[in-house]
């Protein structure tokens, strides 16, 4: 049986595009309040314009610990609930590791890991008090299966997978879910270090997803009978040898 979202709040970390952006649209389209939660103020506005009423625009550095105090606080005045939280955000390094640029690890890592870390761990001592609420967190097949030509990226969500499993099993008693979507390659901004040739030949083999078909699935985890956990699901495109 269908769980009904309408009249629900959720808030989505790197909200202002992509991944983000689509699942804010499709929970708009369910009647839920969205909070859009991202450092990018000026598309923050435009895409809650483009939403409608029921989508708020929240600016959040997620990387200052400062800005992350402030997002459930804001959320609370404005709402006094929040049922849904997805922690979205997150960024893209590949390529040889030998070649690769260590500062640029630690902002992504920083992103990636301790950013959502954080995010989640602020939202959590409210829905431990309700006893219900739904932490979906955008991870990545690589998070299940190593990909070569990205190693620190995959080992961010492999941190990731960790962090969901084990967290899950901390907080399923206070009616808690907690699950991982790991999509494949998705067209979005974190692709955009791609050689053009490999990023082509992805798109006319069909080795590339739409952002909206991520959206899709992720509503199906939420909809799901409060008695049922999806703990992982990894979506992909037909065409691809993951």
């Amino acid at each position: 049986m269908r769980q009904e979202l309408s009249g629900k709040v959720a808030a989505i970390t790197g909200a202002a595009s992509g991944i983000g952006l689509e699942c804010a649209r499709i929970l708009v389209r369910e009647g839920v309040q969205v909070v859009l939660v991202d450092r990018a103020e000026d598309a923050l506005a435009t895409a809650c314009s483009d939403l409608g009423p029921l989508a708020f625009p929240l600016v959040v550095n997620l990387t200052d610990p400062a800005s992350v105090a402030t997002m459930m606080p804001a959320i609370l005045e404005k709402f006094g609930k929040l049922d849904i939280f997805h922690a979205n955000a997150g960024s893209y390094i590949g390529g040889d590791a030998v070649d690769g640029d260590p500062d640029a690890w630690d902002r992504m890592l920083n992103l990636n890991i301790n950013a959502a870390f954080r995010s989640v761990q602020a939202v959590l001592p409210h829905m431990v008090e309700r006893r219900s609420g739904d932490i979906i967190m955008t991870s990545s097949v690589a998070g299940m299966i190593p990909v070569v030509w990205e190693p620190i990226y995959t080992a961010s969500k492999h941190a990731v997978q960790a962090f969901v499993h084990t967290v899950r099993r901390q907080v399923f008693k206070h009616g808690i879910r907690v699950g991982a979507i790991q999509p494949g390659p998705v067209v979005t901004a974190l692709i955009s270090d791609w050689p053009k040739e490999k990023l082509d030949d992805a798109i006319a083999s069909g080795g590339l997803m739409e952002p909206v078909e991520v959206a899709e699935a992720i509503l199906f985890m939420l909809t799901r009978p409060k008695n049922v956990t999806i703990r992982d699901l990894v979506i992909l495109p037909l065409s691809t040898d993951l």
